[in-house]
C-alpha cells in the first residue's frame, strides 16, 4: 500500500510526544526525516522516535528529494513562514494551528499558495477527524435535535511558565491563539458558516504579558456560539450542542484520550442515548486523510481558505476586547 513520505520541521515536544507517534501508526503516513536548528537534538529526536534521518537545519530536510510532505509544529509565528518555504521546495504542508499570527498573515499565506496548485496545504485541527465529530454532525444535519441555536464550548489548562513558548507574546503565545482557536473552528464548523459579528472579553497576566482568559460570543445566521478558554484555569473542555428539540453533550472534543473509548451524549427529552467511540488516535487519522488526498490527488477536507476564516474571527475578538463593542465581519 503507497504511503505518503513525511519530514518533521522541529523537535517541539507536540509532535514528539503526540502527533509523530500517530502517524507512525498511520496506513499512508511514513515519518521519514526530522529537522532542527540544532543537528543534535535531531539525532535523539529520531533515536527516541525511530526516524531514519535526522538534519541539523530545515533548509536540508526541505532539500531532500525523498520528502513529500512536511509538518510543522514550529512557534506561530514561523508558521507562515515555513509553510511558504515548504511550498516552494515542492512539499505538501499540514501546518500546525493557528496557520499564521493574523488574518492578514493567513491571507498572504493563501495568496502565495495559488502559485503551487499541485500542492496541498492544511492547518492541523485533530479533533475534526475524530469519529465523534462526524456522528456529532450528522446529528445536527439530520434534524434530530431540531434547528441548531445555540453552542457553548470550554478549553482550559494552567500554565504560568514564563519560559514556555505559549506564554510569549511576541511569538503568538497566549490562550486565544493557543486553545481558542479550537472553540472558534468548533463552532464554524457544526454551524457550517461563518459569524456575523463577535463580542469578546480578555484578560492579560500582568508580568508574562499573554491572555490568560477570554470569552467571546459569536453570532451566526441561526444562532450563537459562547466559549471560554484560558492558559490559567484547571485543566477542563466540553461542548454543548443545543438545538430546539435536544442537545448533544460532547466530553472531551479537542483531545479525546487515545487509549480509551471516547462519547457524546444525545439528550432528546425524557431520553438520552450514548454514542460510544472505541479508542482511536486522532493523529493518525488527520495523518491518513492529509496522505490519502495526496496519493488520490483529491482535495484536503479543510483548505486553507478555513484556516483564514478562523484567523479573522480571532482578530475580530482581539479588536471586540480593545474597544469594547461588537464587531461585524
Amino acid at each position: 500500500m503507497p504511503k505518503v513520505s513525511w519530514g518533521v520541521l522541529s523537535t517541539a515536544e507536540i509532535g514528539l510526544g503526540k502527533v509523530i507517534p500517530g502517524m507512525q501508526k498511520g496506513t499512508y503516513s511514513k515519518v521519514e526525516a526530522i529537522a532542527s536548528r540544532n543537528l543534535a537534538s535531531a539525532q535523539r529526536a529520531a533515536s527516541r522516535l525511530g526516524i531514519p534521518k535526522a538534519y541539523g537545519s530545515y533548509e536540508d530536510l526541505l532539500a531532500d528529494d525523498s520528502i513529500q510532505a512536511v509538518y510543522i509544529p514550529l512557534p506561530n509565528h514561523l508558521h507562515v513562514e515555513w509553510a511558504l518555504k515548504s511550498l516552494q521546495a515542492g512539499k505538501h504542508v499540514l501546518c500546525e494551528k493557528p496557520i499564521a499570527m493574523n488574518f492578514k498573515e493567513a491571507e498572504y499565506l493563501q495568496m502565495q499558495a495559488k502559485q503551487f496548485p499541485q500542492l496541498k496545504i492544511m492547518e492541523a485541527f485533530m479533533y475534526r477527524h475524530h469519529p465523534q465529530m462526524a456522528k456529532a454532525k450528522d446529528i445536527i444535519k439530520s434534524g434530530t435535535i431540531g434547528a441548531l441555536k445555540n453552542i457553548h464550548t470550554m478549553f482550559s489548562y494552567y500554565n504560568d511558565n514564563p519560559k514556555d513558548i505559549r506564554n510569549n507574546p511576541e511569538i503568538g503565545g497566549g490562550g486565544l491563539l493557543d486553545v481558542g482557536c479550537y472553540c472558534i473552528s468548533l463552532s464554524r464548523f457544526f454551524f457550517d458558516g461563518e459569524p456575523k459579528r463577535v463580542c469578546g472579553a480578555m484578560e492579560f497576566d500582568p508580568i508574562l504579558k499573554v491572555d490568560r482568559l477570554a470569552s467571546a460570543i459569536l453570532e451566526f445566521e441561526e444562532g450563537t456560539a459562547e466559549f471560554t478558554c484560558s492558559t490559567q484555569l484547571t485543566d477542563y473542555q466540553y461542548a454543548k450542542i443545543f438545538g430546539t428539540h435536544g442537545r448533544i453533550d460532547i466530553e472531551r472534543p479537542f483531545t479525546p484520550f487515545p487509549d480509551r473509548p471516547s462519547k457524546i451524549v444525545l439528550h432528546l427529552e425524557p431520553n438520552s442515548q450514548e454514542f460510544v467511540f472505541e479508542a482511536c488516535n486522532q493523529y493518525t487519522l488527520q495523518g491518513d486523510v492529509f496522505s490519502e488526498a495526496i496519493i488520490n490527488e483529491t482535495s484536503v477536507p479543510a483548505p486553507i481558505e478555513d484556516g483564514m476564516a478562523n484567523m479573522k474571527v480571532i482578530d475580530m475578538i482581539i479588536e471586540s476586547s480593545k474597544n469594547g463593542v461588537w464587531v461585524k465581519v
